[in-house]
């Protein structure tokens, strides 16, 4: 099989020259797809090799359509395409276990393996990422933006769904699922993460857009029998808004009950610091309330605008 990559990105500066350079000489072909980049990442691209497509910014931006768009610029002999973000490193040996392994198992349409943070230590928030990507190997629901995928299945399924803002590799999966076919995570090193997210805002945002694909994810398949994001948007909704309003309320009618429904709070960061520790506890609670709002503004503001964390 002859394999190509797809990389993404805007302004990703050396980060992207760094994961043009690892992948050079490992596939057949390299597109990389630009969405209104002003560091000279173009130039740097097509010095690298690789042939560039640039975006359309008149249309609203979304990691999907980057995708989309790069498929489209691949070559009739890729049957397989390493999808890869600008800000990411593909680790040696990762192609060929990953390529062995949609070999010897036809019902696979997507594999992928251990991303892991390049630098968790710089931050908190780099350090909670690092372990959010920590998933347990064998069949998957779902894989994140770093994937090897087998071509003839995503484009039987019309290929990403472009106008979604966040959560696009997880959509895929449902209709690759329901198509049929299965997605696999192997006990491998995939690719090297550099997210500097090194500041509160950063989190803040990028929690916000997860509730943005939380609603979103839901309202396209909430309703299969995966209930895909069904419980994270309801768990997001109920601690990031209902309790604070209806404490909000109490607070004006019976102050007593308002006191009485603010230690769920810290009954509930008992809980979880329990499960996976104080810090992963502390902003798993605190991360409820931007991804409420996330999930308030895909249901009153469906404005196409993506939600960047940068």
């Amino acid at each position: 099989m002859s394999i190509g990559a797809v990389v993404i990105g805007r302004n990703e500066g050396a980060r992207l020259e760094r994961s043009l350079q690892a992948l050079a000489g490992q596939v057949a072909q390299i597109v990389y797809v630009d969405s209104g980049s002003t560091d000279g990442s173009v130039a740097a691209a097509r010095g690298l090799g690789a042939e560039v497509v640039e975006l359309d910014m008149k249309h609203p931006f979304t990691a999907a359509r980057a995708r989309n768009a790069g498929v489209a610029a691949l070559s009739e002999e890729i049957t397989l395409v390493q999808f890869l973000d600008g800000d990411c490193i593909l680790r040696d040996g990762w192609l060929a276990a990953a390529e062995a392994h949609l070999n010897a198992h036809p019902q696979l349409a997507v594999v992928c393996g251990r991303r892991r943070e390049e630098h968790p230590q710089t931050s908190i928030y780099n350090s909670l990422v690092d372990a959010e990507w920590d998933t347990p190997p064998g069949e998957a629901r779902a894989c994140g933006g770093d994937a090897l995928i087998r071509l003839e299945a995503l484009r039987a399924v019309g290929g990403y769904r472009a106008e979604m803002i966040a959560g696009e590799e997880p959509e895929l999966c449902q209709r690759l699922r329901r198509a049929g076919w299965q997605i696999w995570r192997l006990d491998a090193e995939m690719t090297l993460h550099d997210a500097q997210i090194t500041r509160f805002s950063q989190w803040w945002r990028r929690s916000l857009r997860a509730g943005h694909a939380f609603a979103e994810g839901a309202a396209l398949h909430g309703a299969g029998p995966d209930r895909h994001w069904v419980a994270e948007t309801r768990r997001a909704l109920l601690w990031g808004a209902l309790l604070p309003a209806v404490i909000l309320l109490l607070a004006l009618l019976l102050p007593w009950a308002a006191v009485g429904l603010m230690l769920l709070y810290p009954l509930q960061l008992l809980r979880l610091i329990w499960r996976g520790g104080a810090a992963w506890g502390f902003f798993t609670l605190l991360g409820k309330f931007p991804e409420a709002l996330g999930v308030l503004k895909y249901h009153i503001r469906r404005d196409g605008r993506i939600i960047e964390y940068r």
